[in-house]
């Protein structure tokens, strides 16, 4: 949790002109022997503690060795967990790296959020070979949405619109059958949905997109190609998102 202290620090720095403060930072400290050196360190320094120390044992030697040696120790953690215990009547895990693992999950789904926009209808075909899940389906079966929510979870998705005219990347065959998911819709749905969105954008009425004929196209091509790729198939008609999510998420 030692950068939890430094990033409270650093902010607090930022509202002064301290250029010539030094920060040093002590992580993974088990023992109260550590504490008595560090203490004596600081002391010798001048300086001042902040501290994110979740053992109890621990914490109450760096208050005791504050006030021997007349320093001033911030506990940054320490008021928010005993809030925690007063209001709730529970007990800490007083386990280290705890916030730590956040912090790692955290990027996780920054980096899963950024792998979807990438790959967004077909972008990256070479990525795909990095995914954990890839979503095919015709236009506007919720691919690019069911992407980032996926991805919120900290899943890896691409996804790739299937149409009729245009061939399909050779490294979506060379993905387990079990990473891609493909997505259909009812043809009369998908008609509304897509004759909305030629209103949306200020397109003509009628455009082929938006046809029964085009429609029914599209879905034969794509029920075919997912038939050969051996892939699971999710009809989302009138499904939410977070319902077609949790379907995806069995299939892994």
């Amino acid at each position: 949790m030692g950068e939890t202290a430094e990033a409270v620090v650093r902010a607090t720095l930022g509202q002064f002109d301290a250029h010539q403060t030094r920060i040093k930072r002590f992580g993974h400290i088990k023992h109260e022997d550590e504490i008595r050196s560090i203490m004596e360190e600081v002391s010798k320094e001048g300086g001042f503690v902040a501290y994110t120390l979740v053992q109890p044992e621990l914490r109450e030697m760096m208050k005791e060795e504050a006030i021997r040696l007349g320093i001033r120790a911030v506990d940054i953690m320490g008021p928010m967990m005993q809030a925690f215990i007063d209001t709730f009547n529970d007990s800490p895990k007083s386990k280290p790296g705890l916030l730590h693992r956040m912090d790692d999950d955290y990027f996780r789904r920054v980096e899963a959020i950024e792998f979807a926009v990438k790959c967004d209808d077909g972008r990256d075909s070479k990525a795909m070979l990095q995914a954990n899940i890839i979503l095919v389906g015709v236009s506007r079966t919720s691919k690019t949405p069911l992407s980032i929510f996926l991805a919120h979870k900290g899943y890896k998705v691409a996804n790739l619109p299937l149409v009729p005219e245009v061939k399909v990347p050779k490294e979506l065959f060379s993905v387990p059958s079990n990473r891609i998911i493909g997505l259909t819709m009812d043809a009369e749905q998908l008609l509304k949905i897509r004759t909305e969105r030629l209103r949306a954008v200020g397109l003509p009425y009628g455009a082929k997109y938006a046809t029964m004929e085009r429609i029914m196209e599209e879905l034969d091509y794509a029920q075919s190609l997912i038939k050969q790729l051996g892939c699971p198939v999710i009809n989302v008609t009138d499904k939410a998102i977070e319902e077609t999510a949790g379907i995806i998420l069995e299939y892994l």
